[in-house]
């Protein structure tokens, strides 16, 4: 039954239930508004409590009827098999009332309405709704500032949604839209440039007027719609051209809007400090506006590097972010994410492939210029442009800048510091942009770069003892040479010496207890992890003492990274467990005592991974299994909700297992309850946990001497979770067979049932590479149990029958392997259990499932099988 406008007041009643914190209140209205979600006019309800007038001030109710709007859009827009969905009526209905309502006051509730008109766009646009834009368009040519403000916020998350989408047809009407819009929303920007930085000039010459800041208001929606403006400028060069990398064709929107793009950031820094204490909005604006400038350039470089690599664009651009990286003012210097923006920027450009000059030679006929030509000339042409733009004195000048940066943060927390250093999320802070930078300038310039780090390095310890203990200019430096030094390692090896660097300075570095050393002990941590190839054996033990002291230093920061660089060294191919053995005592107290302190979530995984790393590379685990266990259960315990954590637990428990091998039974006591909630369906992660539970369980049973009553109960959970997909196939298979040869006869009688089913369950429903690790499963069942097993497994038995007489393509050597394997486990039967295989080939069913799939057997079904066995080209085995 369709809703009307009499059903309004009880749907207002039930979206302010539905807000209750009373349980009892809440739940009853949830269901309700869910039941009616595919009713007619539900839609069109929520849509009149979103608009209606006597609600505005109602902004939760009018937000929760959006959400419910949005979700029934995302549910019932399209018709479905179990709906027939919203009509054409109400669709067209609920569009004219979302175009109708365009000048919403309320900021939250503008956005959602956006949304919304995204949602239906990207169903219906432009087939059921080929208006939509050129009425977008045509209202901003008469819309105040309030209105035009919200027509490039639904223009941006329309544009948002629609770029989305991948069809070829769907790019081909972006890319029309992007023609249509493209002119009005730069000329638009450009003029609200003008406006911002004209009111800008005006407030920072009348500070303190109220008759300027009557007109903030306004001023400040034109910097919000400017934003939107940028954003779909930014969609509509980006995705409305086939990168030039593709088609090689220059995109003129790239040349034009480039520069102008450039010139507005360099119009904007000047009011950045000024604007910091006197106008917080605007300079929450200017932040905005700068950083979102360098994000946009930087997308249109990398989406278009041939137009952005014309001389009238990469050259002002990326000579703008030089300077600013080598001499920048305090107004940039103060601003560190626009600083990071301009690395960024160089960093694109330096690394970007399409700019590499190219190796290749002319093309022979020289009357036709091919694709690959057309990019060689262009990445030669950009090739002279860098060239012009980098000579070697600025390059040398930008390596040692970007070595020479500071450590304030680190005083502040040094284990969140360490994890910022070693994270991804180089975009983020300045120090690891800098690095990042750094080591993408070296990669291009390495030959004239590398002496030049070699004596920054030698300028460095030098002018820095090893017995200072004050932070100096010059311990800064050194901080700064030996993260440079350690970077870039795989080329200043041609150039330094590691025994000697390590004999003669990094040693003597760690003599020095003082807590400001906590700086150089980092990085000598970072540079022992990072040279680990140029180790030789000579200095290893006294690398691994190095490092080993270095994870029981007062700094977590030092501990962590002495942390991460053992473990480069225990997966070291050239690992000297001998050197190492009598260190591992105190290497597993330190690991054991740094989880108790960290604090961090990646600072425990991070340990977990060396102690499951060391597990797995070292022979004495046994003497320290009882520590490990405590260690495992405290863990264990303590990272409840952590999945990632617990899935690191998971691995280091495995590798515990293996090392322990027969005596693996001496930790079930810790073990076992853990596997059990790993292998549980329905336990609360496990989506996160099973794959690496499943492979514990492997590990269980493989190296378990005998079968203990706790593992024997656990099989059923097997059946449980391939009911639910075959992902974990193998690994289930593998756990199948360790149950079989472990538990014997016990185990068949305790699990029967279980077995008949997941047997069944997998025969006939996988793949020929999934039958194929099952078959010798069921084959090792029948040489075990000839007797009893025949019986239990019929049915999968029959599916075996099926498929050698079914034929099949004989070309195809997986289906001639299944066909093989299941005819030598039927002549094994025949063999051992001759009655009972005459019995299955003459029963009914097996008859009629043959005919079910196509199978025309016209003599005995046992002697079509004895030709089956006797056929030259079937190999059987033996």
């Amino acid at each position: 039954m369709a809703l009307s406008a009499a059903d309004l007041p009880a749907l207002y009643t039930l979206l302010v239930n539905s807000m209750s914190q009373d349980e009892s209140v809440r739940k009853p209205a949830e269901a309700a508004l869910s039941q009616s979600e595919n009713r007619p006019g539900f839609c069109s309800c929520l849509m009149e409590v979103i608009t209606a007038k006597d609600l505005v001030s109602q902004v939760d109710i009018r937000l929760m009827a959006s959400v419910y709007f949005k979700n029934s859009i995302n549910r019932y827009w399209r018709k479905r098999r179990d709906s027939s969905g919203i009509s054409s009526e109400e669709k067209q209905h609920l569009k004219q009332k979302l175009l109708s309502h365009l000048r919403e006051e309320n900021n939250q509730i503008a956005q959602m309405l956006a949304v919304l008109i995204s949602k239906i766009a990207r169903f219906d646009y432009p087939r059921e709704w080929p208006e939509l834009f050129s009425f977008l368009a045509q209202q901003l040519q008469s819309a105040d500032v309030l209105t035009s403000h919200r027509l490039f916020m639904i223009l941006f998350r329309t544009l948002k949604e629609l770029s989305t989408k991948r069809l070829t047809a769907d790019q081909r009407t972006f890319a029309e839209i992007s023609s249509h819009l493209f002119e009005f929303c730069w000329r638009l920007w450009q003029s609200d440039i003008q406006t911002i930085l004209h009111g800008f000039s005006t407030i920072s010459q009348s500070y303190g007027s109220s008759a300027v800041e009557q007109h903030h208001d306004d001023l400040y929606l034109t910097c919000e719609r400017c934003l939107f403006c940028l954003k779909i400028i930014c969609q509509l060069v980006i995705s409305g051209f086939q990168s030039d990398a593709k088609c090689i064709q220059e995109i003129r929107p790239v040349k034009e809007v480039s520069p102008v793009l450039l010139n507005a950031a360099q119009s904007f820094l000047p009011y950045y400090t000024s604007f910091q204490s006197r106008h917080p909005k605007f300079w929450d604006f200017i932040k905005k506006a700068c950083t979102k400038l360098m994000k946009v350039l930087v997308a249109i470089q990398q989406r278009h590097p041939y137009s952005f690599g014309d001389t009238c664009v990469l050259q002002p651009v990326l000579n703008f972010c030089l300077n600013k990286i080598t001499d920048p003012e305090p107004d940039v210097l103060a601003f560190a994410q626009f600083l990071i923006k301009c690395m960024v920027m160089v960093k694109s450009v330096l690394e970007c492939k399409e700019y590499k000059p190219s190796l290749t030679g002319r093309v022979m006929d020289e009357n036709s210029v091919t694709l690959e030509q057309m990019k060689k000339n262009n990445s030669n042409a950009v090739a002279g442009v860098l060239t012009s733009l980098l000579p070697k004195e600025r390059i040398v000048l930008l390596c040692n800048i970007l070595i020479r940066s500071d450590l304030e943060e680190w005083y502040e927390n040094s284990e969140a510091f360490h994890h910022e250093q070693d994270m991804v999320q180089w975009t983020e802070k300045l120090r690891p942009c800098a690095e990042a930078l750094y080591i993408v300038l070296f990669e291009n310039h390495s030959q004239l770069l590398a002496p030049i780090v070699v004596s920054i390095l030698q300028e460095a310890m030098n002018g820095c003892p090893t017995s200072v203990t004050e932070i100096t200019p010059g311990l800064l430096l050194k901080d700064a040479a030996y993260g440079a030094a350690a970077y870039v390692y795989y080329e200043l090896s041609n150039y330094l010496s590691f025994k000697d660097w390590f004999d003669g300075a990094l040693s003597l570095e760690l003599s020095n207890d003082h807590p400001n050393m906590r700086i150089i002990h980092r990085k000598v941590a970072l540079i022992l992890g990072q040279w680990v190839s140029e180790i030789k054996n000579d200095i290893k033990r006294p690398v691994y003492c190095a490092l080993i002291r270095m994870l029981q230093d007062k700094d977590l920061s030092v501990r962590l990274a002495a942390c991460r660089s053992l473990c480069l060294h225990v997966e070291d191919a050239s690992f000297s467990e001998k050197d190492f053995s009598d260190l591992l005592p105190v290497c597993w107290v330190s690991c054991f005592n740094l989880v108790k302190e960290v604090q961090e979530f990646d600072s425990k995984v991070q340990v977990l991974n060396l102690i499951s790393v060391l597990l797995g590379h070292v022979n004495e685990v046994i003497p320290f299994a009882n520590n490990l266990m405590q260690f495992f259960q405290m863990v264990w315990e303590e990272s409840s909700g952590e999945s990632l954590l617990q899935i690191q637990l998971l691995i280091a428990l495995r590798n515990f297992v293996v090392a322990l091998g027969y005596q693996s039974p001496s930790c079930y006591a810790m073990l076992l309850p853990i596997l059990q909630k790993g292998i549980d369906i329905n336990g609360p992660d496990e989506l996160n946990l099973l794959e690496d539970s499943m492979l514990l369980w492997e590990a269980t049973i493989s190296h378990a001497p005998t079968m203990v009553p706790q593992l024997l109960a656990y099989f059923p959970c097997l059946v449980e979770i391939l009911e639910r997909n075959f992902d974990q196939l193998q690994v289930a298979v593998d756990i199948t067979e360790g149950y079989i040869i472990l538990g014997g006869r016990e185990f068949l009688s305790m699990h029967a049932s279980s077995v008949a089913r997941l047997l069944d369950l997998i025969v006939g429903n996988v793949n020929d590479r999934g039958l194929l690790s099952t078959l010798p499963v069921i084959d090792i069942l029948i040489q075990c149990f000839p007797t009893e097993v025949p019986p239990l497994i019929s049915s999968t038995l029959q599916k075996l029958v099926v498929i050698c007489l079914c034929g099949g393509d004989d070309k195809d050597p997986s289906k001639t392997a299944v066909k093989a394997s299941s005819a030598a486990i039927l002549a094994r039967i025949w063999v051992m259990n001759t009655n009972y295989l005459a019995q299955l080939t003459s029963e009914p069913s097996l008859s009629s499932l043959l005919q079910q799939t196509g199978v025309a057997i016209e003599d005995n079904i046992l002697l079509c099988l004895v030709d089956i066995w006797l056929d030259k080209d079937c190999e059987l085995g033996n």
